[in-house]
């Protein structure tokens, strides 16, 4: 390691720093509850009401989003399965059950057996007349 007290060495010392950071945080993942907590300013930024329903583990709890479009209907959003590229460290989602909607109760029915198994669930219920989902350009295709 580099004096980084000395004159010659503050260049070292400044790739160091630059490198260091990428390489401590490649493959981590931020954690469930900071990831929570910033949705939900999102949400409240668009004008989106978001609660959070089931309050999972704060490190590492899979994360499901509803998103009620206040007409009976309503998207179900999940992690998509381990393997995906980019999943490792960005968390990136699927539309669960239909992309199209589907019914609230057969959605809270889903919901609700995934919860009886894994206690570690955080469940986000957004309410938003749009379907909004906030979600970015982390959605992947496909169906579960």
């Amino acid at each position: 390691m580099p004096d980084c007290g000395r004159y010659d060495q503050v260049e070292r010392c400044l790739e160091l720093a630059r490198w260091r950071p990428q390489s401590r945080l490649l493959g981590m993942r931020l954690r469930a509850e900071f990831w929570v907590k910033g949705y939900l300013r999102r949400c409240a930024v668009e004008g989106a009401s978001a609660v959070v329903v089931l309050h999972g583990d704060d490190d590492a709890g899979a994360i499901f989003i509803k998103v009620d479009r206040l007409d009976g209907t309503c998207f179900v959003f999940g992690p998509t399965p381990a393997g995906l590229e980019g999943a490792e460290s960005d968390r990136r989602w699927m539309a669960l059950l239909s992309p199209a909607g589907i019914d609230n109760e057969k959605a809270d029915a889903f919901l609700a057996r995934e919860a009886s198994f894994d206690s570690d669930l955080w469940l986000i219920e957004v309410e938003d007349r749009k379907g909004r989902h906030f979600l970015g350009d982390s959605i992947v295709t496909g169906s579960a």
